[in-house]
């Protein structure tokens, strides 16, 4: 008896080990490893503290128990502490449906809404290949800031596309978690698998969902192994994917992988025409919005519900005090040299003051430069800002600092950050 236990004892001890073997150390520890393993008979009996632990085993893992458990000649049971469920880890497809929790249908979307600027050129060329399901790379690997238009360009594949199925990352993890409660989990992932193309906008939100993401990542290689089209959208790159292992991150990052920018000043104002702004509101404002697609958006709203329920137009003094609190402030000279002075680690007073310390000499003649690039100052005006410097003083540092910009590149690189900071 005590042999026969020892052996029992012996072949629990290899399976564990052989399963471990077959996994991820993330999916081992959370899944199988809490499992209590004991033989009965000819059974692999493992026992599971909940029933969505156990539902999602027998999901995920049943294939591969039972391939391990057959090589020490065992059948697989699955049961929860305190029920015991009837067969072995199994699946009748047939007996399940799969109906979403929410309508998704949306309005059609077409390329032409979509509104590129030259850095998101290629973003939009790769999405209407993926739209006319001739690609050759899978998957398609989206990744931006917050309003760059990444949504909206999943939206336009969606609309050009057939037989689609567009899921966000939340929806996917609550579809999961609500499927595996009710025991049709395999019907969700027939339905994920049954189109020509898969869209999943904000793919960051399975960061920490280790069963979904193990349920996603099986998606993704066996929607790319039939030759299926596969669009991710992220705020970041695969490699900067928090909570995402290495392997999820390559595997996402091994089709295709473009970014996408925030609408720039061109973008903003095409943005506010086509929202019948008029052209001079647009030109003004364009390059005042502070924030991105999203903030135009808001803008635009604003500017349309101010004329329906006002019945008037909106003029460039209305814009701006409907949009006060939207609007950049222009900034004047002298908040630009003061803004310059913090940056530089210099004092306003020394600016204006009399010092001729190297360090605070090349500061004077940075901020006179700068000046120089991003207003329409005369070297007069320039020099009134800077402590009632002349005329030749600013034509003197003017020239010292292109002479050290031929062969200095931070400085070059410094001066080209403060413009812009001042624009």
């Amino acid at each position: 008896m005590q042999a026969v236990t020892n052996t029992k004892n012996a072949n629990v001890f290899a399976i564990r080990n052989l399963i471990e073997k077959q996994m991820d150390f993330a999916a081992w520890t959370s899944w199988i490893a809490p499992l209590d393993f004991q033989i009965s008979g000819n059974v692999l009996v493992l026992t599971a503290q909940n029933q969505f632990s156990a539902d999602y085993i027998s999901g995920v893992y049943g294939a591969m128990l039972k391939d391990v458990a057959a090589q020490f000649a065992l059948d697989v049971k699955l049961v929860v502490r305190g029920v015991v469920l009837n067969a072995p880890i199994a699946n009748d497809n047939n007996v399940q449906s799969y109906a979403p929790a929410t309508d998704t249908t949306s309005a059609p979307v077409a390329f032409d809404a979509f509104i590129a600027s030259d850095e998101n050129a290629f973003a939009l060329s790769a999405a209407k290949k993926v739209a006319s399901s001739a690609v050759s790379f899978s998957p398609l690997f989206i990744y931006g800031p917050a309003g760059c238009g990444k949504t909206l360009l999943a939206d336009c594949i969606k609309s050009e596309s057939k037989n689609v199925v567009m899921m966000t990352g939340a929806g996917f993890v609550s579809e999961f978690a609500r499927n595996l409660q009710k025991r049709t989990i395999f019907a969700f992932k027939d339905f994920c698998r049954n189109c020509d193309t898969f869209i999943l906008d904000d793919v960051q939100s399975l960061s920490g969902k280790h069963a979904t993401m193990d349920e996603f990542l099986q998606l993704v290689m066996d929607l790319r192994n039939m030759g299926k089209n596969v669009v991710l959208t992220s705020t970041v790159a695969p490699n900067n994917l928090t909570g995402f292992d290495r392997r999820a991150q390559s595997l996402l990052a091994s089709g295709l992988v473009v970014d996408m920018a925030a609408p720039n000043a061109n973008v903003k104002r095409t943005m506010l025409l086509r929202a019948g702004v008029k052209s001079d509101i647009a030109d003004a404002i364009a390059k005042r919005i502070v924030g991105d697609g999203h903030m135009i958006s808001g803008v635009v709203n604003k500017i349309k519900t101010y004329k329906e329920l006002m019945g008037a137009d909106v003029t460039l003094g209305v814009a701006e005090h409907l949009l006060a609190d939207t609007l950049e402030k222009f900034k004047t000279p002298i908040a630009m040299v003061k803004m310059m002075c913090e940056k530089l680690g210099v004092s306003y007073d020394a600016i204006c003051g009399a010092g001729r310390a190297k360090s605070l000499v090349l500061a004077r003649q940075i901020i006179m430069a700068v000046l120089k690039k991003s207003t329409r100052l005369s070297l007069a005006e320039i020099g009134n800002y800077v402590g009632n410097r002349d005329h030749a003083t600013v034509m003197y540092a003017l020239r010292q600092i292109e002479k050290l910009q031929s062969s200095d590149l931070m400085l070059t690189a410094q001066i080209e950050e403060l413009i812009a900071a001042c624009r």
